[in-house]
């Protein structure tokens, strides 16, 4: 029992309302997560705040410095406010004042404007080490509100009010952008909205949930600072007396490795084999909402007393074997224009090339070439990029391709004008306003220069097409931009086409059977069940994850990609929500703002150190699939050390650790 629990004895009512004040911090912190790190803010960062760097890839590097700067100062300071926060009683002080740093720093990116990318790189540290922090301590109250009993119930009850919250929000402000039509305006809304939801919704744990008593270790005419770190020393260096917390830490960090990796290279992996925007938001959402339910079912999967383990632990077996088994057979069986196969890149044609990338030699065009055609095929193919300068705009190229959509990267700047756009000689036309079709046209005037932009064309049917740009050098102001550069131009893979009912409808299906086949064999599985605790739930979801990291290595239509978002969505929170309340119930609940500091520290660790060894992995081996089957090394490793963790050896050492400090506040 928590110390919480131990020391004033609640009814029921009072229990139950501190344990959803508990939860709800989650429900206020996660839109953060959602909207903040995950949706918005980046794409804002780069299309927006950084608009005046010199390329993309700038923007994108100064925004994962940021995340990197963010990391390292919460990593830093955790454990050390984690400790100062066990001596001084300020555990919910010190949540208030990182939530509270949070909540500011997101609510300034409102005044994040056009080229403050600067701005919005210290915004975003400020908002991420508020939000690291707060974490850390809202972690730490856990052993103090949860009886050891309700532990693994209560974290996974936090992860689902976490999905569930987030998940509205970025619903709602994924609503509002496409509804206003104004991507910067409904980002600004949406950063205020992420503020607004935070402060409101991390109130009734601050007004319902009590401030732990501090632990002694706090001598007279010693202040607070040298007994926080006295108190560090000497946790390290009886470290050996805290093994198993200690096998456990180093499991975690290894397989939470693998799984931070998965979900932060999910959406730019799901691009890489083709996937749409669109279909890769919407499996982001449905992620978030799908793993409330599941996060409420591994949650419960420990727990004795729950009459349904058997049925429930039989519908998550249902579901590793069926979703692999139905996405796959369904992507060879249903028709192509509904499953969504990744077909095969165009062939080369005697005409132009098929799937692949026109590379442009630098060339300075004379006056001479203004009234030509530049054929690309007489171009050399170490190619970086094609300028053309003349007061007199008429540069033109064209591109002999077999395909259907072409991605043109260029550059633009205060001397660039407009190119038109030719498909076989007439105009290639866009849907206008008023639903009119309009001829296509590249403005490449900008203020500042900026390189690598990039812009998609369509062919209204794929095959045999000439694509020519023609720098007409007008503007509507009546200036005259009378630089051409274009870097390179890609021909795209065949477009894979779905139908998402179809898929969720299957889904839905496969669901269906699960829930029956769970009703017939629950009985058959009672014994099974029972032997699930913690830490043989938390294996379960290691499993499940090593069987989604072979299947990502073969994804090949976009109704697998769904499948496996569903199946991800099944032991994402759940894995992460045991992992917490297996390391509360083996550290001392006197020392949780240390231990989850520590625990917060190898979360962080997690969060760069695994993508890192991915894009190794994926620079070295030219594909991000072998990356992705690289992944089950951590499952397998971090589950074989985690089945070593003896849990109930390290929850004596906690609850004699918990005595000594009861002892020590009697004297």
């Amino acid at each position: 029992m928590s110390t919480a629990a131990a020391s004033a004895p609640l009814d029921d009512r009072t229990y139950r309302r501190r344990v959803f004040s508990w939860t709800m911090y989650d429900w206020a912190n996660s839109a953060f997560a959602t909207t903040i790190l995950a949706a918005v803010l980046p794409i804002y960062f780069s299309t927006v705040a950084g608009s005046t760097l010199p390329s993309e890839a700038a923007a994108t590097g100064w925004w994962s410095f940021s995340l990197s700067v963010s990391l390292f100062i919460a990593a830093i300071m955790s454990p050390i406010l984690g400790t100062v926060s066990d001596v001084v009683r300020g555990k919910k002080r010190f949540l208030t004042i990182f939530a509270l740093v949070g909540i500011l720093g997101t609510a300034a990116l409102v005044f994040v404007g056009t080229g403050d990318w600067m701005l919005a790189a210290i915004l975003a540290i400020i908002g991420r080490i508020g939000f690291s922090g707060s974490i850390s301590f809202y972690d730490a109250l856990l052993p103090h509100v949860a009886k050891e009993q309700d532990q693994d119930r209560v974290s996974a009850q936090g992860y689902a009010m976490g999905y569930l919250g987030g998940g509205i929000l970025l619903a709602i402000n994924i609503a509002i952008i496409f509804l206003l039509d104004d991507f910067a305006l409904g980002s600004r809304i949406a950063f205020l909205s992420v503020a607004i939801w935070w402060a409101v919704f991390s109130l009734p744990l601050l007004t319902q949930v009590p401030e732990p008593p501090a632990a002694v270790a706090k001598r007279d005419g010693q202040n607070v600072i040298s007994a926080s770190f006295k108190r560090i020393w000497d946790t390290l260096k009886d470290i050996a007396k805290y093994r198993e917390l200690l096998k456990f830490l180093i499991a975690f960090l290894i397989y939470n490795d693998a799984i931070g990796t998965i979900i932060g290279v999910a959406a730019i992996y799901g691009a890489e084999l083709g996937f749409g925007s669109i279909e890769l938001i919407l499996a982001l959402l449905l992620v978030q909402f799908v793993g409330i339910p599941f996060s409420l079912i591994f949650g419960s999967l420990p727990n004795p007393n729950n009459k349904r383990r058997a049925f429930l632990l039989v519908f998550i077996l249902f579901n590793l074997v069926a979703l692999p088994s139905a996405g796959i057979i369904g992507a060879r069986v249903l028709p192509q224009d509904m499953t969504g196969v990744l077909l095969p890149p165009y062939e080369s044609t005697a005409n132009g090339v098929g799937t692949g990338t026109y590379g442009l030699e630098a060339l300075d065009l004379s006056d001479d070439w203004m009234n030509q055609t530049i054929s690309a095929a007489v171009l050399s193919t170490d190619a970086d990029v094609v300028y053309a300068s003349s007061s007199a705009p008429a540069a033109r190229v064209d591109f002999a391709f077999n395909g259907q959509n072409i991605v043109l990267t260029y550059g633009i700047g205060p001397d660039h004008g407009i190119w038109a756009v030719l498909l076989d000689g007439q105009p290639l036309l866009e849907e206008g306003d008023n639903d009119q079709m309009v001829p296509v046209v590249i403005d490449a005037y900008h203020i500042t220069p900026r390189y690598n932009e990039r812009v998609t064309l369509t062919a209204p049917e794929s095959g045999e097409h000439v694509l020519s740009l023609v720098n007409t050098g007008t503007r509507s102001d009546a200036s005259t931009g009378n630089v051409f550069s274009i870097a390179q131009v890609e021909v795209l893979s065949p477009v894979s086409r779905s139908s998402l009912p179809v898929i969720l409808g299957c889904i839905i299906v496969v669901q269906a059977i699960g829930l029956l086949v769970a009703f017939l064999l629950r009985g058959a599985f009672a014994g099974l069940a029972a032997r699930l605790d913690t830490k043989r739930t938390v294996f379960l979801a290691l499993i499940v994850y090593s069987a989604i990291a072979v299947w990502g290595f073969f994804l090949g239509s976009t109704i697998e990609f769904w499948f496996l978002a569903w199946m991800v969505a099944i032991v994402q929170g759940g894995s992460q929500a045991l992992s917490r309340s297996l390391f509360s119930i083996m550290s001392p609940a006197s020392k949780s703002g240390e231990f989850f500091g520590l625990f917060g520290v190898m979360e962080k660790f997690a969060s760069f150190i695994g993508p890192l060894i991915f894009a190794a992995a994926a620079l070295t081996l030219g594909s991000s699939r072998p990356a992705i089957l690289s992944l089950i090394a951590f499952f397998i490793i971090g589950g074989f050390l985690l089945l070593r963790v003896d849990v109930e050896a390290g929850r004596t050492v906690a609850q004699e650790e918990d005595r000594e400090a009861l002892s020590g506040t009697a004297s």
